[in-house]
């Protein structure tokens, strides 16, 4: 964890996700819990590309951080390592969003692919996969805005506009949320039913 400095340290900004931030302190404050323990000494910090605040506390100005909000992006472990690796570059891109945007569906057809939708187009295992439960049909229609994004962009169609940030974060949204409800949760609940069963 970085140290509540002046600058803080991050290897990306929790917002845009630009490489090592410029995170510089604008204001600093210390707070007590209600019963008067528990200091917390605050920096508040301002990224240099996006704008955004990060929120970072700890015991000590100085001192390693404890938090920082909002907590810099991570993926589970449980998610295979292919798709896993797109979406990281997605997350990593989103501040070239064209780029993320392939990315991300990229990300849904390793994760497509891994569950047995090897044939044919995106299109048509993304169809298949909603008619064999494997994910809802809302999931179904959302992934359709993803893949449709990506074939714009990998085809440099003239008549579509480039994505916007907030474009490619909604790509990037739809890719991690497939990933937990795939791999991610059917792993936890399996974990879950063998703790009981000890």
């Amino acid at each position: 964890m970085a140290k509540l400095d002046p600058q803080l340290q991050l290897g990306r900004c929790p917002h845009c996700n630009i490489n090592n931030p410029n995170l510089s302190e604008v204001h600093r404050c210390e707070t007590l819990d209600q019963s008067g323990q528990m200091l917390r000494r605050w920096r508040i910090y301002k990224c240099a590309n996006c704008g955004s605040l990060v929120t970072a506390w700890a015991g000590n100005y100085g001192w390693e951080a404890v938090q920082v909000f909002p907590e810099p992006q991570s993926l589970d472990e449980l998610i295979p390592e292919r798709p896993r690796a797109y979406l990281n570059q997605a997350i990593e891109s989103l501040h070239s969003p064209a780029g993320a945007v392939m990315l991300a569906a990229s990300s849904v057809d390793s994760m497509l692919k891994i569950k047995g939708y090897k044939e044919d187009s995106l299109y048509s295992r993304i169809e298949q996969a909603a008619k064999d439960h494997l994910i809802t049909v809302d999931m179904a229609k959302w992934a359709h805005d993803v893949r449709l994004d990506a074939n714009d962009q990998r085809h440099a169609d003239d008549n579509v506009p480039l994505p916007s940030v907030e474009d490619a974060k909604r790509c990037v949204d739809f890719a991690q949320a497939l990933a937990q409800f795939i791999f991610v949760l059917p792993a936890r609940v399996q974990r879950g039913i063998a703790e009981a069963g000890r």
